[in-house]
């Protein structure tokens, strides 16, 4: 297996996996060794987000990486993306915003900019896309999709259409191996260090995969007869997130190769901002200064950072299948160094509280206390006269305070206290099914259930 990875997890993960190519310059350096510049396998590659990895590639290559990323900590999950890289759809155009269309291709719905097609796009238009970018499942965005086919790779890419070397002559005519017809080649950047060896084995692979999908075009229908319909189902591709556990082991891992403060990933996920004063603070301090029982810097970090007390935060509720829902902004009433933090929400009239049985009414309000790093937070509602409407007490993965949000994983089991004093605990059935669907590990759902019943007793 080979592996190709970008991003603020690259240091960790190169320690982590094996089979690592194309490394970067500051990744050479910090192992001080030679990573061979040859075709990936698989790429590994922050999410923009920086809240987790994305991972393509071929298929038995791609699963060993998951497997290895897996183990990393309790809280990591996985999810596979519902349109991978690469996949070619037959898809009909179901919206048309400012920039693009929108297009139902029967898997899901992908965005497609007008820049990307060469004819008008309009409603109920059916169309031939491919995925360029999968986009992860908790994620607002959809993926993106190209009229234009390609076979990406970090060494060479494909372009269906374009004439043969139009793209590097000059070196496709060094390299034995030619495109199929109709092909034509763009060098990536990392061509440039490559031996001619490495390039001919990263284009014969592209050529197969292209010939692959001419075959798939053979006796295949028109878009405007099969939309939707899948043509070509693309390079598995998968997001792999990482919770605060996981993080943090990933900080070990990183500490065994160059000097790590504690948190390190941790920070780096916030914000751009804060990634970069992680790196000046460990070129500054240098290891020595990290080293022993050295805590991370929750009070300094939130201080910088935010949020402090007045700010208001989203609350991040992720689901165990991958996607997030916001709860709501809340303003942080209280903050203390260790980490606790008291959030307020106002709540708006109309339905229930979940699993309490009582109606939310106008005035309201949500209080909510959270502390970092802390498997599961309460959140009382109380009435405009301040009568205590009940406790739901949410069990999840730790919890992070991010500048602009409060983010876990819920684990479906929680606690409830009604206002009568009676406690329950509901929803380990929704747990049960979670883990028979893949979507949260045994480890992690044995977690939970004792999280649980630790709350319950404590109740």
């Amino acid at each position: 297996m080979t592996v190709r990875i970008r991003g603020i997890y690259a240091t960790a993960l190169t320690e982590v996996l094996d089979g690592v190519v194309q490394a970067s310059p500051p990744i050479r350096e910090r192992f001080d060794e030679e990573f061979p510049v040859g075709p990936a396998d698989a790429v590994v590659t922050t999410t923009e987000d920086r809240q987790a990895v994305g991972v393509v590639g071929e298929r038995e290559q791609v699963d060993t990486v998951l497997d290895r990323l897996r183990d990393v900590g309790v809280d990591t999950l996985a999810w596979t993306a519902a349109l991978p890289r690469g996949g070619v759809y037959a898809g009909e155009v179901t919206d048309t915003l400012g920039s693009g269309a929108v297009i139902d291709v029967g898997d899901g719905e992908g965005f497609l900019p007008y820049s990307k097609s060469e004819r008008r796009i309009e409603e109920g238009d059916r169309l031939r896309v491919q995925v360029k970018e999968a986009s992860p499942p908790w994620s607002d965005g959809r993926p993106v999709l190209d009229t234009t086919l390609r076979i990406q790779g970090g060494l060479v890419t494909l372009v269906r259409g374009r004439s043969s070397g139009t793209s590097g002559p000059e070196l496709a005519d060094l390299i034995p191996t030619d495109p199929p017809d109709g092909w034509g080649l763009d060098w990536g950047r990392a061509s440039d260090d490559a031996d001619f060896d490495a390039l001919d084995e990263a284009l014969a692979a592209a050529s197969e995969r292209a010939a692959a999908l001419d075959a798939a075009f053979t006796d295949a229908p028109d878009p405007a007869e099969a939309a939707p319909h899948c043509y070509w189902d693309g390079e598995a591709t998968w997001w792999v997130w990482f919770g605060r556990s996981s993080r943090f082991a990933l900080d070990e891992a990183r500490r065994r190769v160059t000097e790590t403060m504690p948190g390190h990933h941790r920070v780096k996920a916030a914000t751009r901002e804060a990634s970069a004063a992680v790196d000046l603070v460990e070129a500054i301090c240098g290891d020595s200064t990290f080293e022993g029982d050295v805590d991370f810097p929750f009070d300094a970090v939130t201080r910088q950072f935010g949020p402090v007390e007045g700010d208001h935060v989203a609350l991040v509720h992720g689901k165990p299948d991958g996607r997030a829902f916001d709860l709501g902004r809340a303003e942080v009433t209280s903050r203390r160094t260790d980490g606790a933090m008291t959030l307020q929400r106002e709540m708006s009239p109309g339905g229930t509280y979940d699993a309490l049985g009582v109606e939310r009414q106008a005035g309201d309000v949500a209080i909510t206390k959270i502390e970092e790093g802390r498997w599961w937070y309460p959140t009382v509602y109380r009435g405009d006269d301040g009568t205590e409407r009940g406790t739901y007490v949410n069990i999840c993965t730790p919890v992070e305070v991010f500048p602009d949000g409060v983010r876990y994983v819920d684990l479906h089991v929680d606690v409830v206290k009604h206002a009568d004093g009676t406690v329950e605990r509901v929803d380990d059935d929704e747990l049960d099914e979670a883990v028979a669907a893949g979507d949260v590990p045994e480890p992690l759902a044995e977690k939970a259930r004792d999280v649980a019943s630790a709350v319950e007793n404590a109740l």
